[in-house]
């Protein structure tokens, strides 16, 4: 039986739905928001508890520190965004969907998460928290994981390959089918204090 295709992302946003350099405060009266671009605003310390995107895209915002406590996120996606310490480890699980590209993703907290699939592209996750993630498929392109936690993490199909400063046990973490390069193994290895040649 043949699974039905999820709908596509928007890649176009009505001039109604676009909204450039907001403030948090701006966010306030509403608490679900649909296929909205949100372009240059500062969500910094944002409460956003409670709060539903869905298809939504952030461009070049600021939401470092952004409280999400119970918020959904379906299907959104952030580009250029900087994400510093963000628990998104505390958003709805139901129908949790992400992709980044180019964001700072540093001590940003992943426990827990189903995300299958997601995608990390040309993003920094220092010190990241991905405990008990479920990143089955997921991409690290050109990913920076430089002391990011993979603690019991399902990463099986997980592609590595351009992915950089990582440490991953083999023996705490799924990693059947993950894809790594020569050069990632030492990130596999990193324990047993091999002189890889």
């Amino acid at each position: 039986m043949k699974k039905p295709s999820l709908p596509k992302r928007p890649t176009t946003y009505l001039s109604e739905s676009t909204f450039e350099r907001w403030t948090a405060n701006q966010l306030k009266a509403e608490t679900e928001w649909e296929q909205c671009l949100f372009v240059d605003c500062n969500f910094a310390e944002a409460d956003l508890r409670h709060k539903r995107f869905i298809d939504c895209r952030f461009e070049r915002c600021n939401l470092a520190l952004a409280t999400f406590t119970g918020a959904g996120l379906q299907g959104v996606q952030f580009s250029e965004c900087k994400l510093t310490g963000v628990q998104f480890a505390a958003c709805q699980d139901m129908l949790f969907g992400v992709d980044f590209e180019q964001c700072q993703l540093h001590y940003a907290s992943f426990a827990g998460k189903k995300m299958r699939g997601t995608s990390f592209r040309h993003c920094s996750c220092t010190e990241a928290d991905f405990t008990q993630a479920d990143l089955r498929n997921a991409s690290f392109a050109h990913t920076t994981l430089s002391r990011a936690i993979f603690h019991h993490t399902q990463l099986s199909g997980a592609d590595f390959t351009t992915a950089t400063d990582f440490t991953i046990d083999p023996e705490n973490n799924s990693l059947r089918s993950a894809r790594f390069t020569m050069a990632g193994l030492v990130g596999l290895v990193g324990k047993y204090d091999l002189v890889i040649e």
